[in-house]
């Protein structure tokens, strides 16, 4: 079946999602996984660092921090500019550039350390992506993954998304990449270890309807949904989802995500 889908196609339509919107304003809840991501995979000063789909750069600047040599790359064009603003303003050197994750524009072994937080999961061609992100890492390398997993807070949230504006026939769904047998299917074949665990980011909002507000006002995928579908029940049904995982009980909200760190180790 996957010889029938027209992945660039699906590739373009998706790029303009996720311009929709201004991605950065989700993203900031996601520096806790970035720097647990790169505590585990633990890059050194002097290695060179590649974050895939990086959006506004946040894992590539954890790392630059850390003297390391870095690249980010992601499709979008806003969100590069961002990247390249927070660099600056925190007078850190990475070399950000617009691209596409299934077609990265770097050479044979190119990295020490890969790194994606909720980005490469979401190329369209899971094969290809997959195999070029082990193209460009060098033998004995390491990749680095924070992943939406099928349960939990993201489980639920792609599910209700998907129920307002379903995907494209015969994709394969992100979620592949947050299970064991995902990831073996992907990067078994090329890789040498594969260790993932379940680990939680804590996202903090005013309240839930605060943050339901933000993902309909900033997250390109809950606004072409809102577009495509009742913009109430989308809302009312994301409300259910953040209220279902909204540990605080103060009036604020405080989500409980639960994703798959996965550090693995090119052969």
């Amino acid at each position: 079946m996957s010889d029938s889908i027209d992945y660039e196609a699906i590739t373009a339509a998706q790029q303009g999602t996720w311009a929709t919107g201004d991605f950065h304003q989700i993203a900031r809840q996601n520096v806790c996984m970035a720097e647990a991501l790169c505590e585990a995979v633990d890059p050194h000063p002097g290695e060179r660092v590649l974050d895939i789909a990086c959006g506004s750069g946040t894992a590539a600047l954890v790392a630059a921090r850390r003297y390391c040599e870095v690249a980010g790359i992601d499709y979008v064009p806003e969100l590069i500019e961002r990247a390249r603003q927070r660099a600056t303003a925190d007078d850190l050197e990475v070399e950000f550039e617009v691209g596409d994750a299934q077609a990265l524009p770097y050479p044979d072994d190119s990295f020490d350390v890969v790194l994606s937080i909720y980005g490469v999961q979401f190329a369209p061609d899971q094969r290809r992506a997959a195999q070029e992100m082990l193209r460009v890492l060098r033998p004995g390398g390491r990749i680095g993954l924070a992943t939406p997993i099928p349960e939990g807070w993201s489980g639920d949230f792609f599910a209700t998304n998907a129920k307002h504006m379903p995907p494209p026939p015969g994709l394969t769904p992100p979620l592949r990449w947050g299970t064991d047998n995902g990831l073996a299917e992907l990067l078994g074949q090329d890789t040498r270890s594969i260790q993932s665990e379940k680990r939680t980011a804590w996202q903090y909002y005013r309240s839930v309807d605060h943050a339901v507000e933000l993902f309909l006002a900033y997250f390109g995928p809950a606004i072409r949904a809102s577009e495509k579908s009742d913009k109430e029940a989308l809302r009312q049904d994301l409300h259910k989802v953040f209220e279902r995982y909204n540990r605080a009980i103060d009036g604020t909200a405080i989500l409980e995500n639960t994703y798959y760190l996965t550090v693995a180790v090119r052969a």
